[in-house]
């Protein structure tokens, strides 16, 4: 059998179901504790990742943004569309140097099989998190 852990999103690729992504990703950083400003930070890192993968997004695809806890409270994402092109997000961009500036890393990449999907993972760890 199977563990599942986190939460799981799976909605159409359009801007108007940010506002979902956004909500659930406030309401995880709350119950590990964020601070206001941390919890700000990976709802509009989370909005930035799923901006990003729709409009990469191929006609029709699946939105896919996958949330978890580690044992140390970090709020790890996972988030992949289905895209038009085998090309990830254009990591010079401005939204891109937004988002590596909110969170402690990200990483992406793309997978091709029966096409291409792009793959964007984050961590946010809480504010006050120092190692001793």
């Amino acid at each position: 059998m199977t563990q599942l852990s986190g939460v799981e999103l799976r909605m159409a690729a359009d801007p108007t179901q940010l506002s979902i992504v956004r909500a659930v990703a406030a309401d995880i950083a709350m119950r590990q504790d964020f601070d206001l400003d941390s919890i700000e930070d990976l709802k509009l890192a989370v909005d930035e990742t799923c901006s990003t993968l729709i409009t990469l997004a191929a006609q029709d695809a699946v939105l896919s943004c996958h949330f978890d806890v580690d044992d140390r409270g970090a709020v790890l994402v996972s988030a992949h569309v289905a895209t038009k092109a085998a090309a990830g997000p254009d990591e010079n961009s401005f939204g891109w140097r937004v988002l590596t500036a909110l969170v402690d890393s990200v990483r992406t990449r793309v997978e091709e099989t029966e096409g291409s999907v792009v793959h964007i993972g984050l961590v946010k760890s809480t504010a006050g998190a120092v190692d001793a």
